[in-house]
């Protein structure tokens, strides 16, 4: 190991002891607020008209921060980050740092823009809800799942090897549809999929507020629904090939975590145990420059105020690192995801 590899891990260690950011190995950034689908599960789309984004300003402005703690990754969020009319240009600005991108995307814009992407972006994660007809019903959008796909074999066809993969939320809607899915991802040409339940209960994803029960209950798996949500699980579980080959990301004890999640809401089972250090390896930056410890959690500072170093580390934001207990917190307990990353993970640029 390198000497200023042992220090970037040296730094990673003391910001995991003391709570003050020293190294920031990955920043999640969103640069645009709308999005080209309306997602059921989603309402980040009903804000369309009240349009926000990052600009090429606020991407320099970044670079002193991300700079000093060692940023490795950004990946690119949203809303649909390719409707930034200068997303290239901020891809530019941090491709010059060294730092690695990776972009989120519905994947309906892929094709269109797969010559800039191959040039300026790492690697794509793309949603996948369904097989064709459910796909667009989830999304809302005619020809959807199409779009996704063209562009998809559109890259492959360029470069077979550039990194594709493609992240899917599980719920009410879908999860009868979950094999389908998964063997649709194999003949569109994804390189692994991803699964994660649905978030019925934050105000992330625009909720002005969370969502009451009856709208929970659209996305929530029912409770007489769970016997065939984990008779479901169990042909995936079935196929091992799946797992060791490390087409799907998750581990066999993870996916079964996703009826864990569901069945939790009914008292039948605790919320699954998350072992997750967000707050201390990444930060989210909104199109507006508001800055979140992770996705759920409200926002701490905002990049037009004051430097990212400077809201990451004043007061509030140690204290509330300091604070965070993930067994007790209300978010954390329901959180559908998690980020646990070791000092000692490499992330290569």
């Amino acid at each position: 190991m390198s000497v200023s590899a042992l220090y970037d891990t040296y730094k990673r260690i003391k910001t995991l002891r003391t709570h003050v950011i020293a190294a920031l190995p990955v920043v999640i950034l969103m640069p645009h607020s709308a999005c080209n689908c309306r997602c059921v599960m989603c309402d980040i789309w009903k804000d369309n008209k009240n349009l926000k984004q990052l600009t090429e300003q606020d991407i320099s402005g970044l670079l002193t921060s991300l700079k000093k703690f060692g940023t490795r990754q950004v990946a690119m969020s949203g809303g649909e980050a390719l409707l930034n009319v200068n997303f290239f240009r901020l891809c530019e600005i941090l491709k010059k740092e060294k730092i690695k991108i990776t972009l989120l995307t519905t994947g309906l814009s892929v094709k269109r823009n797969a010559r800039q992407l191959l040039l300026w972006v790492d690697e794509i994660i793309v949603s996948l809800d369904g097989d064709e007809p459910l796909h667009d019903a989830i999304r809302n959008v005619p020809g959807a799942f199409d779009k996704l796909r063209e562009g998809v074999q559109y890259i492959k066809s360029i470069n077979p090897v550039y990194r594709i993969t493609a992240r899917t939320v599980i719920h009410r809607l879908n999860f009868r549809n979950w094999e389908a899915i998964i063997k649709e991802a194999k003949i569109m040409g994804i390189d692994q999929v991803s699964f994660l339940p649905a978030d019925v209960s934050s105000h992330a994803f625009n909720r002005q507020q969370a969502w009451t029960e009856p709208k929970q209950h659209e996305i929530l798996i029912g409770e007489k629904e769970l016997p065939e949500l984990q008779a479901v699980i169990n042909r995936i579980l079935s196929n091992e090939a799946n797992f060791t080959s490390g087409f799907i990301a998750e581990s066999p004890e993870k996916i079964q975590q996703i009826y864990q999640y569901y069945a939790a809401f009914y008292g039948l089972t605790p919320f699954p145990f998350k072992k997750c250090n967000a707050p201390w390896v990444s930060t989210v930056i909104e199109a507006d420059g508001s800055v979140r410890p992770c996705f759920f959690h409200e926002p701490i500072g905002n990049i037009h105020d004051s430097s990212l170093a400077s809201i990451l580390n004043n007061s509030e934001a140690v204290n509330f690192r300091k604070g965070l207990n993930m067994n007790t917190n209300a978010i954390c307990v329901k959180c559908v995801c998690s980020l646990n990353l070791s000092p000692f993970a490499k992330l290569n640029s």
